[in-house]
């Protein structure tokens, strides 16, 4: 469990002002976006910059191993895979309440929205979270 030490809010460690990807542009885009910046997933957004969903790099090796299903569909986008709605919390929600949100839905990033409750502002992954433990842990002998 990775409880164990972690205090302040998201915002602490949540990676700020986050890449999105239309969840009307190619899947190819959004291969292209987490190959290039390296990362594992994406906040997907509507015409009005709002959440609507996450693709993550296992929503993309998912539908490279049914190419043969969906090949011969002209137009597939980001919203035909993407996981939807995305599970989204505030900057302000509790670190530990976040790993048990994150842990208790099985996923490995959460969208952190703003005010409006709908536009990310940021993304707290998993690796956030080891980074995190990394740090703390030095010197520690951990």
């Amino acid at each position: 469990m990775i409880e164990h030490g972690i205090t302040g809010s998201v915002a602490r460690l949540m990676t700020r002002d986050p890449l999105v990807v239309s969840q009307e542009a190619p899947l190819m885009d959004a291969a292209e976006l987490m190959d290039t910046f390296d990362i594992t997933g994406l906040p997907v957004v509507d015409d009005t910059g709002a959440v609507v969903g996450v693709i993550s790099q296992t929503d993309l090796v998912r539908a490279a191993t049914t190419r043969h299903l969906w090949g011969g569909w002209p137009g597939l986008s980001v919203r035909h895979l993407m996981t939807s709605p995305a599970i989204t919390v505030r900057p302000e929600t509790a670190l530990d309440e976040a790993a048990r949100l994150m842990e208790r839905e099985r996923i490995h990033r959460l969208v952190v929205v703003g005010e409006d409750g709908r536009t990310p502002v940021g993304v707290l992954s998993l690796s956030d979270f080891v980074r995190m433990l990394a740090e703390d842990g030095e010197g520690e002998g951990v």
